[in-house]
């Protein structure tokens, strides 16, 4: 897929984002049938265009809910400090370093990638879709990502069960930003607060425990 395809396929959902009337699914298969032997992920994101930070949040946040071995949430926590960094910063489109954008996946997986989710998304998209968004410009947007920043800390503090719920809460997030579902995010940001409130409470217990013990 060349860098033209996915400028045009960018420009076509920037046209139809105006009045959101595309799913992420059918813009995923649109994105599956157009590209080329290989697709970077540079080509994705720009196809993607201003969904791709929910898009890569999601795709970060997630595996985090799963149990994994010591030293994976570092590997998958800094990808997420780096996105939201870029929120921050008020990136309209997010930036890959040069290897990471080069990395290439063949027509073939691609393919049997969003075929693999499009069931799940299609259900999803039964219950999230465009409405209430409230980061109507940048500014809201770059505080937003303030308190993305401050989840994605949180899932690198390594304290025991404290990891899953702050990842839980931008993986619901990056969801809502991909569909610009007000409704959604309201819940991200409560899950997010929950999060916190659980870490301080974690932080609490195990002061006084060690406390005790000395």
């Amino acid at each position: 897929m060349s860098d033209t395809t996915a400028d045009k396929i960018a420009s076509e959902r920037a046209n139809e984002a105006q009045e959101h009337t595309e799913s992420l699914s059918s813009l995923l298969q649109r994105l599956a049938n157009a590209a080329g032997e290989r697709i970077t992920l540079k080509e994705l994101a720009t196809a993607l265009d201003e969904r791709s930070f929910g898009a890569f949040l999601l795709v970060f946040a997630l595996p985090n809910l799963i149990p994994l071995p010591p030293g994976a949430t570092l590997i998958l926590g800094l990808p997420l400090i780096f996105i939201s960094w870029q929120i921050v910063a008020g990136r309209q489109k997010i930036w890959l370093p040069r290897r990471l954008a080069n990395y290439s996946l063949d027509k073939k997986t691609l393919v049997a990638m969003v075929t693999k989710v499009d069931p799940w998304l299609r259900r999803m998209e039964a219950w999230v879709r465009p409405r209430h968004w409230p980061l109507k410009n940048h500014r809201s947007e770059r505080l937003f990502g303030i308190y993305i920043l401050i989840l994605a800390i949180v899932v690198l503090i390594p304290i025991p069960f404290c990891n899953w719920l702050p990842a839980f809460a931008i993986a619901i997030i990056g969801l809502a930003h991909t569909e610009q579902d007000g409704n959604c995010l309201g819940v991200g940001v409560v899950v997010g607060v929950m999060s916190i409130a659980v870490l301080f409470l974690m932080t609490v217990l195990t002061t006084v425990v060690f406390a005790s013990l000395l």
